[in-house]
């Protein structure tokens, strides 16, 4: 039986200054809004907390970030598989650090499917969300939006552009990875424009399943990312 997935994403509050997005010597960043899709539903669910006159308020406070742990872990326990695309790395650690919910992140994080980090683990390099989706010729982030932009955008109360790009990630990643699921390989579209693909004989790991893979030949590349850059936060090497 294919999984049953819940795919997460969320967009950060504060602005990153400068091209590389080092958003570490940023944070805490905040939380404007998040987004989570059922396999088995065709609207996601969207989160963002309010003021007192009901719109959208700048940031969620922790009070909604531990409402977000709450309803993932609700899901979760009904028989989802969490999945994101980069959520070890990035999302699920933001949101354990603004819900103040670190124990139970960390076994969200464990137990859930992160794709970007299965693939890295495997390949020794990242893949683009935007890349896997081209590659399979689904419809992919909208045009000149990105979520370096989201947090400008949200804070110039343009709060419906940013919500309808989180839904839309959420979209493609469960469409990359049931597709890439079924067929048992990952295929993406490399940066000299070829296409380019990775075996799933197993379906995709979960971060706990993926940790355990060997490490891949990285002597090719001039700065190799290390492995416990994306798990350092759960103490896990």
């Amino acid at each position: 039986m294919p999984r049953k997935y819940l795919a997460f994403d969320l967009e950060t509050a504060k602005d990153v200054p400068g091209p590389d997005f080092n958003w570490k010597a940023h944070r805490p960043l905040g939380i404007c809004c998040a987004a989570a899709l059922r396999s088995d539903v065709q609207e996601p669910i969207l989160w963002h907390g309010e003021n007192l006159s009901g719109a959208p308020a700048e940031r969620m406070s922790q009070t909604d970030a531990k409402h977000v742990v709450l309803e993932l872990s609700r899901f979760v326990a009904e028989g989802y598989t969490l999945l994101t695309w980069n959520g070890l790395g990035f999302d699920l650690d933001i949101l354990a650090e603004e819900s103040g919910s670190l124990t139970e992140c960390k076994e969200l994080v464990l137990n859930h499917v992160d794709a970007m980090f299965h693939v890295f683990c495997q390949l020794g390099y990242p893949v683009g969300l935007e890349k896997a989706a081209q590659a399979l010729k689904i419809p992919g982030k909208p045009a000149g939006m990105s979520g370096v932009l989201a947090p400008q955008l949200w804070a110039q109360g343009r709060f419906q552009e940013v919500l309808q790009y989180v839904a839309q990630d959420v979209r493609i990643a469960l469409q990359v990875a049931q597709n890439s699921e079924e067929r048992r390989r990952f295929e993406w579209i490399t940066r000299k424009g070829t296409s380019s693909s990775m075996e799933l004989p197993r379906g995709w790991l979960t971060v706990r399943e993926a940790v355990k893979l060997p490490l891949p030949d990285t002597s090719w590349m001039t700065r190799p990312i290390p492995r416990n850059e994306f798990t350092h936060w759960l103490g896990v090497e």
